[in-house]
């Protein structure tokens, strides 16, 4: 499994019990907040930094 679909499967069960758990607009607060978690770190690196990571990405890390 690719660390992006554990992020994924992570991001959805903490939607899923937030929303049985807590009001809607709390919800909502908790999905903006884990969809813009990583879009927000990925937009603070720099661009040289944003080329090593998506060089990463392709070769696979780990490998």
């Amino acid at each position: 499994m690719s660390p992006i679909q554990k992020y994924a499967i992570g991001a959805g069960i903490a939607v899923l019990l937030s929303w049985m758990i807590l009001p809607g607009w709390v919800t909502l607060l908790v999905v903006l907040g884990v969809v813009a978690a990583p879009v927000v770190g990925y937009m603070m690196l720099d661009p040289s930094q944003r080329e090593r990571l998506k060089r990463a990405r392709r070769r696979g890390i780990g490998r």
